[in-house]
């Protein structure tokens, strides 16, 4: 008996050495006990989001003197490749906290139901107002909020107002879609230039837009696919008939859609608020020459607003650390020196709080001293929410196959988008 509990004894202080140890040399993929005795929270982001979240640290760390904060910075698809991963495996080397973009959001919130720390629970609906609806809507399960709104992609027109000067053309005439095309026949005429850059057989982002601002998007609201609804159909139209009238420059890929900007050979790009970051940095030489105007509706007094881009912050479930990383989650999400911070690096805060703070009301020297921002601060609170299902990157691929049909001339319209319909409810079921 004595030598029964000797090694029993043996075993349980092995077993303490043993999580000591753990807990002092934790990885950079999980959360414990910092070396300084305080909680330690970890959190994966990638590229421009990891200064604002190493700088938000620092002043959450001023109140909170315990905090630790450790930021790996991953490629932006190492961080989804790792967090299924993580998940597949019940939580197993995750960290505290990920940023997961709009896109991506509900697919892991349907996928992993109990994958995210459920937020609302820990007070985090006080702070709901501040937030546009598509944000919160987009992070709801059952009345419930499973994540923080950070940043955004409010859309516009970045236009060369030199191209539009030498062909008389007034953006403010610019109301419908039908509009947008007459403008880039004048300016195709009177510069040679193309009105804009399409990645016809890569990409599908306007066509995203045009069904965004419709208040869609590839699934409808009950998760229907939605290839051959009307404002598929209407969308679809516009793209082609911009092709067909001579006014896309096609752009294969990123690089090529950015160097077209630079280089002055398009006169407008569709987008969303972060490409002011690009054309600032790549195409400098073109100061003064450029402004932003709101995003074509389909009829005159329709939409004119809709999102492209974005992300949010969740805590893991697996995480051992959840209220210390709700508490700086929820400072760095409602904080608005924190949010201007994100703002100098390039993102787009979706705080409504901070929109009458000189940084959104300010004119921009290199936009032809327009106030730009207070233009996409002006439509977040009329972006539609729209579904993205967990099928969204099937979708995707979907969508971007019919657009290089019927752009090709392969299959018009209606067969290529219900072929993609077809193709997509096969792959989903």
């Amino acid at each position: 008996m004595r030598k029964v509990m000797g090694r029993v004894s043996f075993l349980l202080i092995l077993m303490l050495v043993l999580g000591a140890c753990s807990s002092n040399n934790s990885s950079s993929e999980g959360s414990g006990e910092g070396e300084s005795g305080g909680k330690k929270v970890t959190a994966w982001a990638w590229n421009i989001n990891v200064p604002v979240l190493e700088e938000a640290a620092e002043k959450f760390k001023e109140e909170n003197p315990d905090f630790e904060l450790e930021v790996v910075e991953l490629g932006r698809e190492d961080v989804y490749s790792k967090l299924t991963t993580g998940l597949q495996a019940g939580g197993k080397g995750l960290p505290d906290i990920v940023l997961v973009e709009d896109d991506r959001i509900q697919g892991y919130m349907e996928t992993f139901p109990d994958a995210f720390v459920n937020v609302s629970d820990k007070g985090f609906d006080e702070s709901k107002e501040s937030f546009p609806t598509y944000k919160t809507d987009l992070l709801s399960k059952d009345g419930a909020m499973y994540g923080f709104p950070f940043d955004g992609g409010p859309t516009g027109v970045f236009y060369r107002t030199d191209y539009f000067e030498e062909a008389g053309v007034n953006p403010d005439d610019i109301k419908t879609w039908d509009d947008f095309i007459d403008a880039g026949k004048k300016i195709k005429e009177a510069t040679g230039k193309a009105m804009l850059g399409l990645d016809l057989n890569g990409d599908d982002g306007l066509y995203r837009m045009m069904m965004t601002q419709q208040g869609t998007f590839y699934f409808d609201d009950e998760k229907n696919v939605n290839f051959t609804s009307e404002e598929s159909k209407m969308a679809a139209e516009k793209v082609k008939m911009m092709k067909e009238a001579g006014l896309v420059k096609d752009t294969v890929g990123w690089d090529a859609w950015i160097s077209a900007m630079a280089q002055g050979d398009v006169a407008t790009a569709p987008s969303g608020a972060w490409l002011s970051g690009s054309i600032t940095q790549q195409a400098k030489d073109t100061e003064g020459n450029w402004g932003v105007f709101k995003l074509p509706a389909f009829e005159e007094d329709g939409n004119r607003a809709a999102n492209l881009g974005g992300s949010n912050y969740v805590i893991t479930s697996a995480s051992k650390n959840q209220d210390m990383a709700y508490d700086f989650m929820e400072f760095f999400t409602t904080s608005e020196d924190v949010q201007l911070t994100a703002m100098d690096n390039g993102l787009f805060p979706t705080l409504n709080t901070i929109y009458e703070s000189d940084a959104f009301t300010k004119d921009v020297a290199f936009f032809n001293n327009q106030p730009i921002w207070e233009l996409f601060a002006s439509e977040m609170n009329d972006i539609p929410s729209v579904n993205f299902t967990g099928n969204y990157a099937l979708a995707s691929d979907e969508s971007i196959k019919a657009q290089s049909e019927v752009m090709n001339d392969k299959k018009s319209i209606e067969e290529a988008y219900k072929a993609a319909e077809d193709r997509l409810k096969n792959r989903i079921q």
